[in-house]
């Protein structure tokens, strides 16, 4: 079976070659065909090919074991990849709004914008194809990987799928209903970028999160209670503290188990605990447990007071 570098590292590469014919195309295509949302949608398709490296990169420096320095290990590249992934669909979609707009209000002042050719419509429409399909099987092996840093990438595919969607619609309108509508072509343009804005915000406020060492929802806290609680003698689970690093999860929590149980027994029930949260989300998982003995009305139950488990 192949690794999880591995898989990523294959899916990249796969994107960055489709990525590269695209800005090819994209770019010679648009200016024979006399496209700015065309022209606008090639760079989009680079800032694809830019991100693609990124993944590679910090998904490598990601997967570097702990050491002295990292107890916790690199995950954090990954966050950090996304971060980047984000910043570059911002500063794309807001290069497409600005390009767009100024032909928009150059149209109203009378200017004629230049009429798109169907050789554009055509590099739009392979477009929309190519990248649907590198948004597919990238979001699937960023799911088997559980990697944020991929699935963000393959929502980069996507936003530049749904760019050359508009791309097509405002050629398709330029052309066939007449040079009055050559407006259509940066309309399209700047409707796209803001759909490509609301994805690059929620990719940076999702590795926001992340650095900020955000809580796991209460959903996945609560899932994590059930599991310990299946435990014999497990209860009053309290200070619970989850955040994700990179591509796992770590889990901070204090339990009570009976007094009377020896060392022996607390630890192999603790040892228990770990085993099953790490069988549920992965063996990767850095689970630190604080084991107390029961406690009533806010005092210890010393153990001859107890009945045993």
């Amino acid at each position: 079976m192949a690794s999880r570098e591995s898989k990523i590292y294959h899916v990249t590469v796969l994107g960055s070659v489709v990525n590269i014919l695209l800005v090819i195309v994209k770019l010679a295509f648009g200016i024979l065909g006399r496209s700015a949302a065309m022209i606008a949608d090639a760079v989009h398709s680079l800032s694809d090919l830019i991100t693609d490296v990124i993944v590679i990169v910090f998904v490598k420096l990601s997967n570097k074991p702990q050491d002295n320095d990292h107890d916790y290990g690199h995950g954090k590249y990954e966050t950090l990849a996304t971060a980047f992934i984000g910043l570059a669909l911002f500063a794309v979609s807001v290069m497409i709004l600005y390009g767009g707009a100024e032909k928009i209000v150059a149209s109203f002042r009378g200017e004629k914008l230049p009429e798109p050719g169907m050789i554009a419509l055509i590099a739009a429409l392979l477009s929309v194809i190519f990248k649907e399909w590198c948004y597919r099987f990238t979001a699937k092996v960023g799911r088997e990987t559980n990697s944020q840093a991929v699935v963000a990438n393959a929502w980069h595919h996507r936003s530049d799928a749904f760019s050359s969607m508009g791309t097509a619609l405002g050629i398709g309108g330029a052309i066939f209903l007449g040079e009055r509508w050559t407006v259509l072509d940066p309309i399209a343009a700047v409707v796209v970028s803001f759909f490509i804005i609301k994805t690059s915000l929620s990719l940076m406020k999702q590795a926001s999160d992340e650095l900020l060492e955000k809580s796991l929802p209460d959903t996945v806290e609560s899932k994590i209670k059930q599991i310990a609680e299946s435990v014999p003698g497990v209860s009053g689970i309290h200070n619970v503290r989850t955040r994700r690093i990179g591509n796992r999860i770590s889990i901070e929590m204090h339990l009570r188990l009976p007094g009377d149980l020896t060392l022996y027994e607390a630890h192999r029930r603790g040892t228990d605990i770990e085993h099953r949260l790490r069988q549920y989300y992965g063996a990767g998982t850095y689970i630190n447990l604080h084991i107390e003995p029961l406690k009533v009305n806010g005092q210890y139950v010393e153990p001859q007071k107890q009945q045993p488990l």
